[in-house]
């Protein structure tokens, strides 16, 4: 897997100031360059199975508040807390449950070791969980999850190796288990 390249602060700056004066091509721009970040944010708080129509809420909300951005350098960093409040949100509403019927054929799309190794980045402390997602489910880089995040890189590195250190620790428990 290539990774994306690494797009400056004022290109993103130039996109989210013509998005902001209504160029959708600009934030269909933006989109391709921050879906997976939010994407990454969101599996980190919410199950798998939400995460796609998350995505597009996230985006939706940002389009409708973009005119609330101070600091169109800031996009990433504005975005990534849109994405947290909305993961926030989903577990603060009220749910209605639909029983489903026990015939109903699984939808085994993930293997068992895919959803082991989600559940166990899923138990980390958040910013260990964010980074992990943003790395390893993505595929971004540490200097793209800073640029994307407004986190410094030195955190970034700091959360990345203190959550893989937590992250094989547990999974090597489990594997004794």
């Amino acid at each position: 897997m290539s990774a994306a390249p690494v797009v400056s602060i004022s290109d993103d700056a130039e996109l989210a100031r013509a998005a902001r004066h209504g160029n959708r091509a600009a934030f269909g721009r933006l989109y391709e360059r921050y879906s997976r970040m939010v994407h990454g944010i969101l599996l980190a708080r919410v199950p798998h199975g939400e995460v796609d129509d998350l995505v597009h809420d996230v985006f939706l909300s940002a389009m409708r508040q973009l005119s609330s951005l101070r600091d169109d350098g800031a996009f990433g960093g504005w975005l990534a807390m849109i994405a947290r409040n909305r993961a926030h949100d989903y577990h603060r509403r009220a749910r209605d449950y639909i029983e489903l019927p026990e015939n109903l054929p699984a939808s085994d799309r993930h293997s068992p070791d895919a959803l082991a190794a989600l559940e166990a980045i899923c138990a980390l402390p958040a910013a260990y969980r964010e980074t992990l997602m943003l790395r390893l489910v993505e595929g971004m880089t540490g200097d793209e999850i800073a640029l994307r995040t407004g986190l410094t890189a030195a955190s970034v590195r700091v959360n990345l190796h203190r959550g893989m250190k937590q992250l094989r620790q547990k999974l090597n428990c489990e594997a004794g288990s």
